[in-house]
């Protein structure tokens, strides 16, 4: 029986298990970061200062860069410091604010891709109407929508785990303050509460990624139905990075939060992909294949060369 002492911190085990690569991982991933905080930082800023991006479409990137930075901020930093120090001890309350604001953050990305779905819906089958329908003020009510959305879910999760004491062992297998690994240390009913915010956090998961779907079997109909060939790839290269990141981006969570229970491997390296990976190829796959973006860079290059002669 687990000693019912009230826990007041806990101890992030996370790659701890592995000692031998501590120092290679802390390498790799603070340069990850850096490169990650370099491409979202690198998109806002463009956004902001070019016009011509000015758009939705890019309104809504720059809201992801900005959704994604915060996402990467509330778990890599204590992450980095962990792998330098031989404390890896979190208060129950830091704990708590971690987890929801990373599963806030998480949810708030899920729903800017398929608010950016929608974009690229009304854009493709209702040209005539985009212009009305999706204004700069519209973009910006869905965006803040979407942050409502994703910390409302988020609230009710870390409320449902939180409300009750921990038992020791106060050891967290994991490196972040992951909702299962948490809910896993409460005294009471813990298998009743890790189903219901499981439930929670699948069912968003599945139903943000069944509408991109809807909208993308709209959008093909739609550009099948354009005679020219060269208006078919113009089409699709509008909708090529958003797809790629969308097919990464669930891709990774889903391998965390469906996996069965009973199935073996390592949490702690399975959530690698979808908390550092994930947001280091988003910013790279909108930027790479994204004229206007490159278009943006060079003319900041270009303006930034002229005022140093």
């Amino acid at each position: 029986k687990f000693n019912q002492t009230v826990l007041k911190e806990f101890i992030l085990v996370g790659f701890s298990a592995y000692p031998n690569v501590q120092a290679f991982l802390l390498v790799i991933f603070f340069c990850l970061y850096l490169f990650t905080l370099a491409g979202n930082l690198t998109i806002m800023g463009l956004t902001g200062v070019d016009r011509f991006l000015h758009t939705p479409m890019y309104l809504f990137l720059s809201a992801l860069s900005f959704s994604e930075t915060c996402y990467t901020l509330t778990i890599i930093p204590k992450m980095l410091a962990d792998l330098l120090s031989k404390s890896r001890a979190i208060s129950v309350t830091g704990c708590g604010l971690q987890m929801c604001f990373f599963l806030g953050l998480g949810g708030t990305n899920c729903i800017i891709l398929t608010l950016m779905g929608y974009d690229r819906f009304l854009a493709i089958c209702n040209p005539l109407r985009y212009p009305l329908l999706m204004t700069n003020v519209a973009c910006a009510q869905l965006v803040a929508s979407a942050w409502a959305g994703g910390f409302f879910v988020s609230l009710i999760e870390t409320v449902l785990i939180f409300r009750g004491s921990f038992c020791s062992p106060n050891l967290i297998r994991h490196f972040f303050c992951h909702m299962r690994a948490v809910v896993r240390l409460t005294c009471r009913d813990s298998d009743l509460t890790e189903f219901i915010v499981t439930v929670i956090s699948v069912s968003g998961l599945l139903g943000t990624f069944l509408l991109i779907l809807l909208t993308y079997v709209f959008i093909l109909s739609t550009v099948l139905r354009i005679p020219s060939a060269e208006g078919k790839q113009k089409a699709f290269s509008t909708c090529a990075s958003h797809l790629t990141v969308v097919i990464v981006h669930f891709g990774f969570a889903s391998i965390v939060y469906l996996k069965p229970e009973a199935s073996g491997g390592d949490d702690t390296l399975m959530a690698v992909p979808y908390t550092v990976i994930t947001p280091f190829l988003s910013p790279i796959i909108f930027s790479l294949r994204n004229k206007d973006m490159k278009q943006a860079f060079r003319k900041v290059v270009r303006k930034t060369d002229a005022l140093k002669k």
